[in-house]
C-alpha cells in the first residue's frame, strides 16, 4: 500500500466543501475525522491527517464533506506516514447532490 504524508483537495464543484479523513484502527473499525474549514469553488486545501488525529501508520482515505449535499469518500486507501513529503491530490467537481471525486496524482 502506498504511503502518503498529506492530502490535497481542489474544489471545482458548485458548492462549499471540507477536506476530512477516514481511517481504520487496529481492530478494523472505520473512524471519521474532521479536517479543514470550508472552502469554495476554485480553491485548494492541503492537510496532514496527523494534525487531525489520524495515527501514524494507519490506513487512511480522503473524505470530502459537501455542505448541504452528498459527501464523497475516496476509493483509494493509503498508509499514513507522518512527515513524508508525498501528497495524494484530489479534485471534486459537480453539484451538491451529484459530485465526483477524482485522484489526480500521488507525489
Amino acid at each position: 500500500m502506498q504511503a502518503i504524508g498529506k492530502f490535497s483537495l481542489r474544489n471545482q464543484g458548485g458548492f462549499v466543501v471540507k477536506l476530512q479523513f477516514v481511517y481504520w484502527d487496529d481492530k478494523g473499525n472505520k473512524i471519521h475525522r474532521d479536517g479543514t474549514g470550508t472552502f469554495p469553488i476554485g480553491q485548494t486545501e492541503t492537510a496532514d491527517p496527523g494534525d487531525y488525529g489520524v495515527p501514524n501508520g494507519a490506513m487512511v482515505s480522503l473524505y470530502a464533506f459537501v455542505v448541504w449535499g452528498s459527501d464523497n469518500e475516496a476509493n483509494q486507501i493509503f498508509t499514513y506516514q507522518k512527515g513524508l513529503d508525498v501528497t495524494a491530490a484530489y479534485t471534486i467537481s459537480g453539484t451538491t447532490l451529484n459530485n465526483h471525486l477524482a485522484l489526480n496524482s500521488v507525489g
